[in-house]
């Protein structure tokens, strides 16, 4: 892990909190779904969820993240209520979006999110144009934009890191970089070179960080969104991670042949809550008691998000075309 004497103790605590919360509710989501009651696909980010805390440790909350079909990460770490996410899940009226967008268009704008994009490199462009708001505004606000590394293949990546370049917006590109697009390896796609490394040709720092490492991405962006937030412009960031599960849906697709058993198995082997929860218990900064109340508190966060979400009601056939323009 980095050096972590910078960080005060009640961040390091917060930064496993925020790590335990995404893995729990993304651990439980996958062991309902087949259950059959939430119906909209579900794409589950165990595994990364060093790179949503370790980044929005930075943020207000009146920051934007603007994040994938892959968001529910980013929206726990950025604050968002679990029950509206849950409800939103089980396609309620009581859900974030009113039922209306499922697990891939999350929204709560309260918490600093517009609202998530299913379009490769969607939120990108997206992010860009909030953070041109920001500035001229003037009202200091920082935008993030989370996307993997297939959406750096899309022409509006460069498009939009040249505009922010050219004009010095307050906006860190956060690229997760699991090295998959679906099922698709990044050395089928890409040549070899590093994502970026490619913020060089817009003359932006481009950083490369172990995604897995949360004190590792915490660093890294602090040093971004400080850059953002005093007018320097924006940061391109490579966080190498690994997603668990298959693209969409809660099992592993490693049985069918999509991804190496062993390439999977190396990468269990650095599973970003295992390996900071350690550290945590390593250097005394939370005991094993600390730890044991921090995991109660969140499974008692999702119990209720859960009961909350099944108990909503369904939104009436008479708000079909409601918001539809």
């Amino acid at each position: 892990m980095m050096p972590y004497t910078d960080i005060p103790p009640e961040v390091l605590k917060q930064l496993y909190e925020t790590m335990l919360r995404i893995r729990l509710f993304e651990d439980r989501t996958s062991v309902l779904y087949p259950e059959q009651l939430i119906k909209c696909p579900v794409h589950l980010c165990i595994g990364q969820e060093a790179i949503a805390a370790g980044l929005c440790a930075h943020l207000n909350k009146g920051d934007y993240i603007f994040s994938t079909h892959r968001s529910h990460g980013h929206c726990i770490a950025k604050g968002m209520d679990l029950r509206p996410l849950a409800a939103e899940l089980y396609g309620k009226s009581t859900g974030c979006a009113q039922g209306r967008g499922g697990s891939m268009h999350l929204v709560d704008p309260e918490h600093g999110i517009p609202g998530t994009s299913a379009i490769v490199g969607g939120c990108i462009p997206l992010a860009a144009g909030a953070a041109l708001a920001s500035k001229l505004r003037g009202d200091g606000k920082v935008s993030v934009a989370f996307f993997g590394d297939g959406a750096s293949e899309e022409g509006t990546f460069h498009e939009s890191l040249n505009y922010a370049a050219l004009k010095k917006l307050p906006v860190i590109f956060a690229c997760e970089n699991n090295n998959y697009a679906t099922n698709s390896p990044r050395h089928a796609r890409q040549p070899d070179v590093s994502i970026a490394e490619r913020a060089s040709g817009y003359g932006m720092p481009g950083v490369f960080v172990d995604g897995n490492d949360v004190l590792a991405v915490y660093h890294a962006s602090r040093e971004a969104v400080d850059r953002a937030r005093a007018g320097e412009g924006p940061t391109l960031l490579e966080l190498r991670t690994y997603r668990w599960k298959a693209h969409v849906g809660p099992n592993p697709d490693i049985d069918s042949g999509c991804r190496p058993a062993d390439e999977y198995e190396a990468w269990l082997e650095r599973c970003p809550v295992n390996m900071f929860g350690q550290f945590v218990a390593d250097n005394n900064i939370l005991s094993d008691d600390e730890i044991g109340s921090m995991l109660a508190k969140v499974e008692k966060e999702i119990d209720e998000a859960i009961v909350f979400g099944k108990a909503g009601p369904e939104p009436p056939a008479s708000e079909l075309y409601d918001h539809v323009y």
